[in-house]
């Protein structure tokens, strides 16, 4: 296959044709240009926010010394499949990626009514202070982004998990914004295990051989404050990160950071976490759905076997806080679909992933009508919409 070298990824695309009357996207993404840190972050870390430097092939981020290219992996919508590149400038990517009205207008075209939206994330830093600012400055930048139509973009926020105190502190921030919900990383963050390799790795993943884990009573805080705002809780595909820069082991990572969530779950679940907080509402997003309900009749197998010399003491068996408490997304997941009226896949949510490389932008209407072939309207409309409305509280 030759090398594409000109690719015009903010062509102008016709608008699609209406499969549903309302859809509610439950996972979108933001990527704001670099140069956002230096009106984002809190006064006193602003001089050394990255700069950006550009040659006649790469923009550059200029960052605690070192110089790395714009990675496109995160933004590949307006591309072809045959397009997709992982490096380039700002102009490579669609500018929906960062500015409203083109945002706005995208939806438009690809038939996107309502969108929730992540943040993108803490910097790659050396200083932690500075890390832990930086989870509130994207916050910010979202927010900032999302109060331009209100009741089109809603947004998620990023917030560490190092210290309860410190994100209850930030979960509340968040709230006050207007922020829908919180994304928080798939194991509690440790301050020993932090690094600049990982710094942006851990926001999703933590540390996954962190001494404590969200079962235990030093988190209950944290959920108590959740239910009291009627927040949604999500993790994003934390359970393993995919090499997102390597060819060889990209593709077999991508599957496994589905799966990989089920831990996560299950920590909730056996740990009594929804025993304690019945209201909580837990979001698996991006993680598919299909393997749910094989998840949950596996779970409440071993539950039913194991609990006791495990001294598990949960009221019920995994899959009853499944419905009652936990949520999936899916891009692409048409067995998922099929096993909806299945316990694991009753609170499921359909969404684009724009602009990630793994979007269906701008061909969410073909999508949303292959994956539902079949499936009556009101199922259909639940999981592209209603159920996103309720697990977020957009209504």
């Amino acid at each position: 296959m030759g090398t594409v070298t000109e690719v015009d990824v903010n062509r102008e695309i016709e608008k699609a044709e209406r499969v549903a009357d309302h859809v509610v996207d439950a996972d979108q993404h933001v990527n704001p240009p670099p140069t956002m840190w230096a009106d984002y972050l809190s006064p006193q870390f602003r001089d050394q926010a990255p700069r950006l430097e550009s040659d006649d092939e790469f923009d550059y981020v200029v960052f605690e010394g070192q110089r790395r290219k714009i990675n496109l992996m995160s933004s590949q919508a307006g591309r072809r499949y045959e397009e997709y590149k992982n490096a380039g400038k700002l102009s490579d990517q669609r500018k929906g990626g960062w500015l409203v009205e083109n945002r706005l207008d995208d939806m438009d075209k690809d038939g996107i009514d309502v969108a929730v939206i992540y943040a993108p994330g803490p910097l790659q830093t050396a200083d932690f202070d500075l890390y832990i600012d930086s989870f509130a400055g994207c916050n910010r930048w979202l927010m900032d982004f999302c109060s331009n139509d209100p009741k089109r973009l809603h947004g998620i926020a990023y917030i560490p998990m190092v210290d309860v105190d410190q994100a209850i502190k930030m979960l509340r921030e968040a709230r006050a914004m207007g922020a829908v919900g919180v994304n928080i990383p798939a194991f509690p963050q440790t301050r020993k295990a932090f690094t600049k390799q990982n710094a942006q790795a851990m926001a999703l993943t933590g540390d996954t051989g962190s001494e404590l884990q969200y079962r235990d009573r030093e988190f209950d805080r944290f959920w108590a404050a959740a239910c009291d705002l009627d927040v949604a809780i999500t993790f994003h595909l934390g359970g393993r990160v995919s090499r997102f820069s390597d060819k060889v082991n990209f593709l077999p990572d991508m599957p496994m950071a589905r799966v990989a969530m089920l831990e996560v779950a299950g920590i909730l679940c056996y740990g009594g976490v929804f025993d304690r907080f019945p209201d909580l509402r837990v979001g698996l997003i991006e993680a598919g759905v299909g393997w749910m309900p094989w998840a949950c009749a596996f779970m409440d197998r071993t539950w039913e076997m194991q609990r006791h010399w495990t001294e598990c003491d949960t009221k019920h068996p995994p899959s009853y806080y499944w419905d009652q408490n936990i949520y999936g997304s899916f891009i692409w997941d048409p067995p998922g679909v099929q096993m909806r009226h299945s316990p694991g896949c009753k609170n499921i949510m359909w969404s684009s992933d724009y602009p990630h490389s793994e979007t269906t932008f701008p061909n969410s209407q073909k999508a949303i009508a292959s994956n539902f072939e079949g499936v009556p309207k009101a199922d259909r409309d639940w999981i592209i919409g209603g159920c996103a409305e309720k697990f977020y509280g957009l209504k």
